[in-house]
């Protein structure tokens, strides 16, 4: 490919053409996150706990993780979340209502031996999970 003096406008179209290649690239522009994340690009999403589950972790490890199963308010869409800290779930109970946002895996992925995990609990009924793990808040009730 010529980088000559006068190659300035093909390589502006090769680089304006060769961008599709680029997974990143086309996700964005073709909103495909958005599309199927339940979140729908948002950073936070707001739910119903349905119900609590236990989630086995990938081999090596065999741990039972603690997990919820969340009905998003926005658009009816159900995803687990995972329940971070020892003793969390003790202070989440059915029904209650509940903040998630991604778990921070590679891509927006499941992260660590959480399959198909994508989502942690951060607030209970606008409470922070955090706060009542360290028994700094109660938890309110609705």
């Amino acid at each position: 490919m010529g980088n000559g003096e006068f190659a300035a406008k093909k390589l502006r179209d090769d680089r304006h053409m060769l961008r599709w290649k680029k997974a990143d690239y086309s996700r964005r522009i073709l909103h495909l996150k958005e599309k199927h994340d339940p979140l729908e690009g948002a950073p936070q999403g707001r739910g119903i706990v349905l119900e609590k589950v236990g989630i086995e972790a990938k081999q090596p490890n065999s741990a039972i993780r603690k997990c919820v199963r969340v009905q998003l308010i926005k658009n009816g869409r159900q995803c687990t979340a995972f329940a971070p800290r020892d003793k969390a779930i003790t202070f989440i109970e059915e029904h209650d209502e509940v903040t998630i946002e991604g778990i921070g895996g590679r891509k927006g992925r499941s992260m660590g031996d959480l399959s198909g995990v994508r989502y942690k609990v951060i607030k209970v009924n606008d409470v922070s999970l955090d706060m009542l793990v360290h028994h700094r808040k109660e938890k309110p009730q609705r």
